[in-house]
């Protein structure tokens, strides 16, 4: 297990507040801001985010009738996000709610430190150029991942106003390939260059330590059913409240997949107020296994849940503090601990904000690795430092 506690965490930036604290608004609003971060995994972050809302005539407020959410992204580590993502709990006939994403995400430097979280040893050195003995490349622990994704699941109100059945679909189309040094050194001082070493994926590819049927990328279509049983005050941005949700994924060959596989997926988050509108505890418990059949390795750091899947475990969804797509396996189970407080409000352009700084403690663990492809050991480097 790996634990990361932070105690001057994070700077958030929020579109909505509470209802009861806030003039009720109507028809359509707008919020667009520069798409600017940074983390050690993408580099810096650079583009616009378009937030659209239609309210209708406000007496559902601070709920909305419909959004579209518009992300046009690209990073320095040469990784892009094209995506929509649609919400309504009001367009459907039978009280349906939708959710909808389209996507096409280009990652030229995807971090892959292996399989099995701490049974994969992760060694600085290999892409630290500060390092005069064992520097490979800054490109070891990366490769390139191309994905076109569409998905839509439906969610109806289930024998009383807190639980619901949840129903869905995705179109997952995956390409996988080793780092294109060659285009990323394009017009670059050669001081500046990738080396040309292979990486840990060209490793795990030419040993057989990942299938040939799953080295490439591939389709992985699925279908997804469970249940979701949700008291939050408010959905946005909730004060108490829970959300606990079951879910189960099966990808199976008859919808055009290349692979066939079922995932059982459990997450419980809960919402503690203790200074009414300012200070609020939340926690979420996680668990995902493949339960049955064999998922392919690029599909196992996706998280699934009843609104929008995150990618992790490691990274700024999941794991704070430990490196993106670190924890990865077969089964992986997750914690999350945070204190949320919101110090100042203010309306700027007749949008409702509000800063908040969180406090948190996170940690996540593999419960059953993911059984490598020949049946054999990627090889370890017992001489050196490891750390998640």
């Amino acid at each position: 297990m790996k634990i990361r506690l932070c105690l001057l965490a994070v700077l958030i930036l929020a579109s909505q507040m509470s209802g009861q604290e806030q003039v009720a608004k109507t028809g359509f609003n707008f919020g667009g801001v520069p798409a600017i971060a940074y983390n050690s995994d993408a580099g810096w972050t650079y583009g616009l985010i378009v937030n659209t809302y239609n309210y209708g005539d406000g007496s559902m407020y601070p709920d909305y009738r419909y959004s579209l959410y518009t992300e046009w992204s690209r990073t320095t580590g040469g990784g892009g996000v094209n995506k929509l993502f649609f919400d309504s709990k009001y367009l459907m006939p039978k009280d349906i709610r939708i959710t909808s994403e389209l996507s096409y995400l280009t990652e030229a430097m995807l971090p892959f430190y292996g399989l099995n979280g701490a049974s994969a040893e992760y060694r600085p050195g290999f892409e630290s150029e500060d390092s005069t003995t064992a520097y490979l490349t800054r490109a070891y622990y990366r490769h390139l991942r191309n994905t076109v994704k569409f998905t839509a699941d439906f969610q109806r109100k289930f024998m009383s106003d807190n639980l619901r059945w949840i129903g869905g679909f995705g179109f997952l189309n995956t390409d996988v390939d080793t780092v294109d040094v060659a285009g990323l050194n394009e017009g670059k001082d050669a001081a500046d260059q990738l080396p040309t070493e292979d990486g840990l994926y060209a490793e795990y590819r030419d040993h057989g330590w990942i299938g040939a049927d799953e080295a490439k990328g591939g389709k992985t279509n699925y279908v997804k059913f469970g249940l979701v049983y949700d008291t939050r005050d408010n959905e946005s941005n909730p004060m108490s409240g829970i959300w606990t949700e079951g879910l189960v994924t099966v990808v199976p060959e008859a919808l055009g997949s290349d692979f066939s596989y079922t995932t059982l997926t459990l997450t419980h988050r809960q919402y503690f107020t203790i200074i009414p509108k300012d200070l609020s505890f939340a926690y979420r418990l996680g668990y995902q296994s493949v339960v049955s059949g064999r998922a392919p390795f690029f599909m196992l750091p996706y998280y699934q849940s009843s609104y929008q899947v995150t990618e992790g475990l490691g990274g700024s969804k999941s794991l704070r503090g430990i490196l993106k797509n670190r924890i990865v396996g077969k089964s992986v189970a997750f914690a999350n601990l945070e204190a949320r407080w919101k110090f100042y409000r203010t309306v700027i352009f007749n949008q409702n904000l509000y800063l908040a700084l969180n406090g948190f403690m996170d940690a996540g663990k593999v419960l059953a690795n993911q059984p490598i492809a020949d049946g054999g050991n990627p090889v370890g480097y017992p001489d050196g430092s490891d750390t998640l």
